[in-house]
């Protein structure tokens, strides 16, 4: 099992920066997958961004150029920093992890190759 907890949400005007944490805590940190993905109210829940447990990293689309991850396997955490928010970035942000399949791109940005969950963190983009 893998515990996952998300910090560093908040209000922020659009332009502005968040850097989101993830910490785990339960079996070997560095061997899983790490994802965040988003879910905005009446919206389904969609991939941000993922590193492998090798370090590999992948974005969706629409957050290249704005959004880093990066994880530290000493502290089991893995970190979101989001640069030039905009008002569509408002979400809920989950950290997610995973073992035992592939760092395709595809597999990574899929949400249903991640078996771990956290309760997610609140993020509010104003105009």
């Amino acid at each position: 099992q893998v515990q996952l907890e998300e910090a560093g949400g908040g209000l922020v005007q659009a332009g502005g920066s968040l850097r989101l944490s993830c910490t785990a805590s339960g079996r070997t940190f560095s061997s899983y997958h790490m994802g965040w993905f988003r879910q905005a109210p009446g919206k389904e829940r969609e991939f941000v961004a993922a590193i492998s447990w090798s370090g590999s990293t992948y974005y969706a689309d629409s957050v290249k150029g704005r959004f880093t991850i990066s994880r530290d396997n000493a502290k089991s955490t893995v970190s979101l920093q989001v640069n030039s928010l905009k008002p569509e970035d408002t979400a809920v942000y989950y950290c997610a992890a995973g073992a035992g399949f592939s760092n395709s791109a595809q597999a990574m940005g899929n949400l249903r190759m991640y078996a771990y969950w956290g309760q997610g963190t609140q993020v509010t983009v104003s105009s």
